[in-house]
């Protein structure tokens, strides 16, 4: 589907136009949005705006890294949005010249319909430039990603908080499926920062100092995201350390505790061993009050034993 809108020498915005008005009328600038397109709709792009077939392929071929390409008479854009419920990468294609604007997108993009509708809605607070149509549109896109990594974040925060070690297994889950999703956004964040770096720092796209503004804006926001997703990329490895710690300790207080065991029975276990032997000749076997003697000497060396233990703070080095 095509929606096309036009700004007249009277600075009037026209919609609902068709290209043959488009190329016929006497227009300031345009702007069309190919969206969701049909197969016939694509070839338009060569047809009738003769783009150049490398800036075709790169927008029927998909996924193109964020980029900025320049031609003779216009400029070309891929950048990304973010599937909300996939996290997965989305791509936009804009075509930007003094006279039109050109959106590409293979699925629907509320951002894009946002930008169109306060276009036709607010007029008088838009700049008279298809270079702000740009600014808007990726700016839309960009505060889009706020949403995304303020919900991880608040998650990763919750679950931090919440975390024991009855619970951690449940929880490094959790905090696995969430430094995934943050890898996903980091894959997207990053080069849309670096496109918004490469549109400040290039003199040969035409923006006005006024204009240069808005798009730091934009990378300002981006560097803001690439600190946070980083933020809690690191708060994802604290606490996987800290999972680790845990089971470590958990060992370590298991092992102590077989370790205090053995070796009391060590002692009990050598003399069972004796007497156990079936020797005939064994003077304390004929004793009347023998068996209780040992068995209080088991006990003695038993009981000591945990003291010495108790003494030393065995117990609580490596308590669960």
């Amino acid at each position: 589907m095509l929606h096309i809108i036009a700004r007249n020498k009277e600075q009037k915005l026209v919609e609902n136009l068709s290209l043959e008005e488009v190329a016929s009328g006497d227009f300031e600038w345009f702007w069309v949005d190919f969206d969701q397109p049909t197969i016939e709709e694509e070839q338009l792009l060569n047809s009738f705006f003769h783009f150049h077939p490398l800036a075709i392929e790169d927008c029927l071929m998909r996924l193109q890294r964020p980029k900025m390409d320049y031609y003779d008479e216009y400029y070309f854009f891929v950048t990304h949005r973010i599937n909300k419920d996939t996290l997965d990468p989305e791509e936009i294609n804009l075509f930007i010249s003094d006279n039109f604007v050109v959106t590409f997108h293979k699925e629907h993009v509320p951002e894009i319909e946002i930008v169109r509708h306060r276009l036709a809605t607010k007029p008088k607070k838009w700049d008279s430039t298809s270079y702000f149509v740009l600014y808007q549109t990726i700016d839309k896109i960009v505060d889009s990603y706020f949403p995304l990594v303020y919900k991880i974040e608040d998650q990763l925060n919750r679950l931090e908080d919440e975390m024991t070690y009855h619970n951690s297994v449940k929880t490094m889950q959790f905090v696995f499926d969430f430094r995934s999703d943050l890898l996903h956004l980091r894959r997207i964040i990053l080069p849309m920062r670096d496109l918004l770096y490469r549109i400040l720092g290039s003199y040969r796209f035409p923006l006005k100092k006024s204009e240069r503004a808005y798009f730091a804006d934009i990378h300002d926001h981006l560097i803001k995201l690439t600190e946070m997703v980083e933020s809690n990329r690191e708060l994802t490895a604290d606490m996987r350390d800290s999972y680790m710690a845990m089971n470590s300790n958990r060992m370590n207080g298991i092992m102590m505790t077989l370790t205090i065991v053995s070796t009391i029975f060590i002692p009990l276990t050598f003399i069972a061993g004796i007497y156990g032997m079936n020797f005939e000749n064994m003077p304390e076997l004929a004793g009347k009050y023998n068996y209780f003697i040992v068995l209080g000497v088991m006990f003695i060396i038993g009981v000591g034993m945990l003291a010495i233990f108790q003494a030393k703070g065995w117990f609580k080095l490596f308590k669960p």
